[in-house]
């Protein structure tokens, strides 16, 4: 690999990452993938050596960490198992991340090895990906129950400790869309089985009030006693030429609920992996697991429990928010995701989302997946900061100063901009950090003024001046 160009990045606003220091104006030194030095009076004179790019109007902040995303490995995908994505659909992901300012990712899926990180062709992309690991009997029970189309003898036969003497660097997602009842169910499995059924498409937003209205929110039908519910949408969406309340009822309980069992003893057996470990633990947190998820963190209080998407559109508000500070007392972290829910809004609405910031409740911000419709971590930072939800240095914290804390085998070494720590760094404009300039992965310059340039990664390209 050739040799690094050091780097200064000079009168820019600098948001640190510890949730507090924003230097108004100030330099950044950057030399062989670390930050050298972070400098607010008058820079010294510099070897010509260095390539200076003027941030002025810009701010620069940590690449942002990304733990809990999916579809960025070329293994089994989501909790379910399913079929890998294509090398295409996998650039295509790792690319959005990483124009979007995430320098380092958690794929979640929970399933793949460490080999599929990066396979194909076109391996070596500047995003910096790792797997989590949910290799527990009941959890691969569950991926088959509900589809396991993408499991192999060997992923079948791994357990948490081969994965991760080899590299995994946190355990989980226990749980998820496919196998709990969550938003799979309502964008991917449910229409398919309905189109399967009867030829009728149905919008992810109806295969939800059909699942609810059938099983309840939290899966056990106390929601909606007697059918009343379930008739109702029969009748206002036109679905009575196909479906009686029965035969509908049968199709959305054999299609949800076969995973569901197995996938609740998956929890268990990942709590006791968790505790065991003392890895840190991501878990599908929801309408139909909070209960679940609050008795294991109190079960297991060495446990580092990290409630995943803590803003599920599965809760009300104020579910979101008992379960949320229920959760912070028994010691689990509280992580919330854009999902679809920041900008494009085509299945959820960032109630959630913003009742829990402007509580205090969150530590984390991810992305999830939400059917590939995820809005980028820095569009949630510059909502909250827009809405006045949160102050910038704190918004950004929880997407990267944040993170490393709570998950310091993924990026203890990032996540700050200090000296010593690795040159993940962003150059965002200062009115609205979701606009990424330039991207810099360990001191390589891999987006300059918004375009990828890693082909041929090297020190040249950048908005010089800009």
């Amino acid at each position: 690999m050739s040799q690094i160009r050091p780097i200064a990045i000079i009168n820019a606003s600098v948001i640190t990452g510890d949730g507090v220091t924003v230097l108004d104006k100030a330099s950044v030194l950057l030399a062989n993938g670390r930050i050298e030095a972070v400098v607010e009076v008058d820079l010294p004179s510099l070897s010509p050596d260095y390539l200076v790019s003027d941030a002025s109007g810009c701010s620069v902040l940590p690449g942002v960490i990304n733990a809990h995303a999916h579809g960025c490995v070329f293994g089994p995908s989501m909790p379910s198992g399913s079929a890998p994505f294509d090398q295409r659909e996998v650039d295509y992901q790792r690319n959005r991340h990483l124009l979007s300012g995430t320098t380092t990712l958690l794929n979640v899926c929970g399933l793949a090895l460490d080999g599929e990180i990066d396979a194909g062709p076109n391996g070596g992309h500047p995003l910096d990906v790792h797997i989590s690991t949910a290799h527990t009997p009941a959890s691969l029970a569950a991926a088959r129950a509900v589809d396991g189309a993408g499991l192999s003898g060997r992923h079948l036969a791994a357990r948490i400790d081969d994965l991760l003497s080899r590299g995994a660097k946190a355990l989980g997602e226990a749980g998820g869309g496919q196998t709990l009842g969550g938003g799979a169910q309502d964008y991917r499995i449910l229409p398919a089985a309905i189109k399967k059924a009867c030829g009728l498409t149905v919008h992810p937003n109806l295969a939800r009030l059909l699942k609810e209205a059938t099983l309840g929110r939290n899966l056990n039908g106390a929601d909606n006693p007697g059918g009343e519910a379930l008739a109702r949408l029969i009748e206002e969406n036109g679905l009575g030429r196909h479906f009686a309340v029965e035969s509908l009822s049968s199709l959305i309980r054999e299609t949800v609920m076969p995973p569901v069992a197995l996938a609740r003893r998956g929890f268990a057996e990942i709590a006791d992996e968790a505790t065991r470990t003392a890895m840190p633990a991501i878990f599908h947190n929801a309408a139909p697991t909070a209960s679940q998820l609050i008795d294991l963190a109190r079960a297991h209080p060495r446990a580092r429990i990290v409630a995943g998407h803590s803003n599920h559109p599965s809760f009300t508000t104020k579910e979101a928010l008992e379960t949320a500070v229920a959760l912070r007392d028994l010691g689990a972290s509280i992580d919330v995701s854009t999902l679809d829910c920041i900008s494009t809004r085509w299945r959820n609405g960032p109630g959630n989302f913003d009742a829990l910031v402007e509580a205090g409740l969150v530590d984390t911000i991810s992305t999830d997946f939400a059917g590939g419709d995820w809005d980028g971590i820095l569009e949630a930072v510059h909502r909250l900061v827009r809405k006045r939800l949160c102050l910038p240095a704190a918004a950004i914290a929880k997407a990267t100063g944040n993170v490393a804390r709570i998950f310091p085998e993924l990026a203890g070494d990032r996540g700050l901009i200090a000296r010593g720590k690795r040159a993940d760094i962003l150059i965002c404009h200062s009115h609205n950090l979701a606009r990424v300039r330039d991207v810099l992965c360990a001191g390589r310059i891999v987006v300059s003024n918004g375009e990828l340039r890693f082909n041929s990664i090297s020190s040249q390209g950048m908005s010089e001046g800009a």
